[in-house]
């Protein structure tokens, strides 16, 4: 039985944001800080280099019971035995994906309409990324926003825990989880802050704040 991600607080690294700190160390202190759930997202660089990313991120993370997700790169998922892979709707289809990494291994997906998550098939997902909730500078070709209501509809209809993503800071936390969304996935409420240990403390204290 595949484990199941703590989606409260999702933290999606970005090479540019995360800046002189780096991505390694940006992980590091937030999940010091309660992020339990930390996926790679570095389009540019080579399978080699994620990888060699990734052993560095799963050295960080060792014995802090916060799991690794590699977003869009299933040879680098499968070498480094990651606990998850996230592909999006114009990268390898969810069952290609699933073939690709086995049974046990996590595997997420992107959603931005309702006929997206229609489309799910509860066996192969884990769990959806669903957004974006608002338009965000970090993802410059974002679909239409969809908005709390949009993340509601997206949500109600889906089978599996959905985690809402895009422009999404400490203070959407409450109606993050009105919509039904296990949590929320960020990158610039983290990445580029002073003090990531402390952001991402925020955040959680935010989501528990909202789940009371």
């Amino acid at each position: 039985m595949r484990r199941a991600l703590d989606l409260s607080v999702y933290l999606v690294l970005d090479p540019d944001l995360c800046g002189a700190t780096g991505m390694v160390e940006t992980a590091r202190a937030a999940v010091a800080g309660g992020v339990r759930t930390v996926q790679l997202r570095h389009k540019v660089a080579t399978t080699a280099e994620r990888i060699a990313l990734c052993r560095e991120l799963q050295a960080a993370l060792a014995g802090s019971g916060a799991h690794l997700v590699v977003n869009d790169d299933v040879e680098a998922a499968v070498a480094l035995g990651a606990d998850g892979l996230h592909v999006g709707q114009g990268d390898l289809a969810p069952a290609a994906a699933r073939a690709a990494i086995g049974p046990d291994m996590v595997l997420g997906l992107s959603v931005e309409t309702e006929a997206h998550v229609r489309a799910v098939d509860p066996v192969l997902v884990d769990y959806l990324g669903a957004g974006p909730v608002f338009g965000t500078a970090t993802k410059p070709d974002h679909a239409e926003p969809i908005g709390f209501d949009g993340l509601a509809r997206m949500v109600a209809l889906s089978a599996v825990p959905a985690v809402a993503i895009g422009g999404l800071e400490a203070r959407h936390a409450a109606e993050v989880l009105r919509a039904g969304a296990a949590g929320l996935a960020v990158v610039s409420a983290i990445c580029g802050k002073p003090d990531p240990k402390d952001a991402a403390r925020g955040l959680l204290a935010a989501v528990n704040e909202g789940m009371a």
